[in-house]
């Protein structure tokens, strides 16, 4: 017994020395829903966000655990508005090279039957590379590192509905082999706003970039850029 303890903790110990992070809480207008800490999720307390099963990075963006983390559902769904202030926040992040992207998937219905299927991704939020080098600091990964949060406005126009958001870090740290993390948490907007993206903004997760894109798949050692464009289409506002 004492020996398969022993093992059991060990494990633990050195999965949680090789993870690199997922959103483990949100704050939505000051209001503060958990996530999930642990490796064992399902035991957690009821929260938001669609359960993950592990902090391990998907490497294609093709890949269907690039949606959502491999999270299919959640028991809670946070009321906001627009204009609302939602801040994810992660225990731990190791990379500092590589953009952050903040999605919204608008469902078609119910939110339990919200797949994130089809043509009804938008980038509310993104921040790539602000300044060279491209081996440098200058990142919006750079900003989960040192804060361990990064905090976005929901376009005060969009209108009601239920919605996914999605915090999407890509690591680049390694060359030519990108590592996407990304979670969803279950949002429902009310208010009278009527504002919704047009098709030039809409895409589909996976597969809203190819992979040999110059954003997702690049060589921040070797590559003489001075400058980053974030994949996938632009950021809607009202």
């Amino acid at each position: 017994m004492l020996i398969s303890t022993f093992f059991s903790v060990a494990a633990l110990l050195v999965a949680k020395a090789s993870a690199h992070g997922a959103v483990t809480s949100y704050v939505i207008d000051g209001t503060t829903y958990p996530g999930y800490e642990g490796f064992s999720p399902s035991s957690g307390p009821p929260t938001i966000e669609r359960q993950w099963p592990d902090y391990n990075p998907t490497f294609k963006i093709t890949d269907p655990k690039v949606m959502c983390n491999g999270g299919t559902s959640a028991p809670l769904t946070a009321n906001v508005t627009g204009g609302s202030v939602i801040t994810a926040k992660w225990q731990q992040w190791t990379h500092q090279q590589g953009p952050v992207m903040v999605w919204l998937y608008a469902c078609p219905g119910d939110i339990k039957s919200c797949d994130g299927s089809g043509n009804h991704w938008f980038k509310i939020d993104q921040m790539g590379m602000t300044a060279p080098p491209l081996n440098g600091n200058n990142w919006g990964t750079a900003v989960v590192f040192k804060k361990l949060a990064w905090t976005s406005t929901l376009p005060k126009c969009l209108k009601a509905g239920n919605y996914l958001i999605r915090h999407e870090l890509i690591a680049q740290h390694q060359a030519n082999n990108p590592q996407f993390y990304a979670e969803c948490a279950q949002l429902q907007v009310t208010g009278s706003g009527t504002g919704f993206p047009t098709a030039s903004f809409l895409t589909h997760i996976p597969g809203y970039a190819l992979q040999s894109d110059p954003g997702v798949t690049i060589d921040v050692d070797t590559s003489n850029a001075t400058t980053y464009t974030c994949p996938g289409p632009a950021v809607w506002t009202c």
